[in-house]
């Protein structure tokens, strides 16, 4: 984003889902390894999928390449070590226990090797990240609250929240109070996907039957000015995904996404880069299309701050990520930045 020497734009990521982050070109390898055909779903050294079936489809048949402790610690690190690389001080990212099943993967040691990816990217690239544990909503409620359990379990290392992911047509989130009930109780932060395939009619039945303090997605709330009011008054966060958005065609271009009307509003908003390398992005990406929406650089640059701020992580680490962000910010002449 800036000429080589120059102070780098503080970034922050709260929603990308880690088999999702994952390069074709690491799929490929991992694949020839275990020969786990993976030609239907990459060519050319990219993803390939054409509506959000298919896409998920995709995700899940590259998931079942990953099958040691190796691997997910080989995961993590690529994708946090890039991260930091763009200039990101923290990520969370998504897990799910269900997929690291579906490669005969006990998720435990699924779990485990990610921890290990954390650690390594933290120790050498200064990047620090949690663990989020996502239920599979279009695998049903009993998955779901399986998928809260294991949140919910001793010796989590970096597992610091629980939400609810998959297919937003698939059930109600009245379906998932009971999952999201355990979660709460185990003292995680809690959030879920909705108005993304859905309206503000997803969002607020989330809001209502789950009580998460972020919204992934969350933009079609916008159609429905008093959910608007709602988000803002309340300090729910939005973990907005601009790319995610445009690739799967929910909005026509970056013009028409309503991150700037939804800032303007007072929602506190992040940015996220969903799964990058299928949707073609990645969290720097992010950052230069809310520029093109219309964000001025205090604005975006308060994105960062608002995923610090609403991250699952320890009060004292949250401390610590926002000393840093402060020291980045006022390198850039915050509040005013400029590219």
């Amino acid at each position: 984003m800036r000429g080589a020497g120059a102070p780098r734009f503080p970034l922050a990521e709260l929603h990308c889902h880690i088999e999702g982050a994952a390069p074709p070109a690491l799929v490929e390898r991992l694949g020839a390894k275990y020969a786990v055909d993976v030609s239907a779903i990459i060519r050319d050294g990219a993803y390939v999928w054409h509506d959000f079936t298919s896409f998920l489809a995709a995700y899940d048949h590259a998931a079942t390449v990953f099958r040691s402790e190796e691997d997910y610690a080989d995961l993590a690190y690529a994708h946090l070590s890039d991260l930091a690389a763009e200039g990101a001080l923290y990520a969370e990212f998504f897990i799910s226990p269900d997929h690291a099943r579906s490669s005969g993967t006990e998720p435990e040691v699924y779990a485990r090797g990610l921890a290990a990816g954390i650690v390594r990217a933290r120790d050498e690239a200064g990047i620090e990240a949690r663990m989020v544990i996502v239920g599979v909503r279009h695998l049903g409620a009993e998955a779901v609250e399986a998928a809260a359990r294991f949140a919910a379990g001793p010796s989590r290392p970096f597992v610091t929240g629980f939400n609810l992911a998959g297919d937003e047509r698939i059930g109600a989130p009245r379906d998932f109070s009971r999952a999201f009930d355990v979660a709460r109780d185990a003292g995680l932060g809690l959030t879920a996907h909705a108005g993304e395939l859905c309206g503000p009619e997803s969002v607020r039945a989330s809001i209502d039957w789950l009580k998460p303090s972020r919204i992934g997605h969350g933009v079609r709330a916008i159609e429905d000015p008093d959910l608007v009011r709602e988000i803002a008054e309340t300090g729910i966060v939005l973990e907005v995904c601009p790319g995610s958005n445009l690739a799967l065609g929910i909005y026509p271009d970056i013009a028409a996404h309503p991150l700037k009307r939804l800032v303007a509003a007072g929602v506190k908003a992040t940015l996220g880069s969903d799964d990058p390398p299928f949707f073609h992005t990645d969290l720097a990406r992010e950052y230069r299309l809310a520029r093109e929406n219309g964000l001025t650089d205090a604005e975006r640059i308060a994105l960062t701050r608002n995923a610090i701020e609403a991250a699952f992580v320890e009060e004292d680490v949250r401390r610590r990520l926002l000393d840093r962000f402060q020291i980045a910010a006022l390198s850039l002449g915050s509040p005013a930045t400029s590219d």
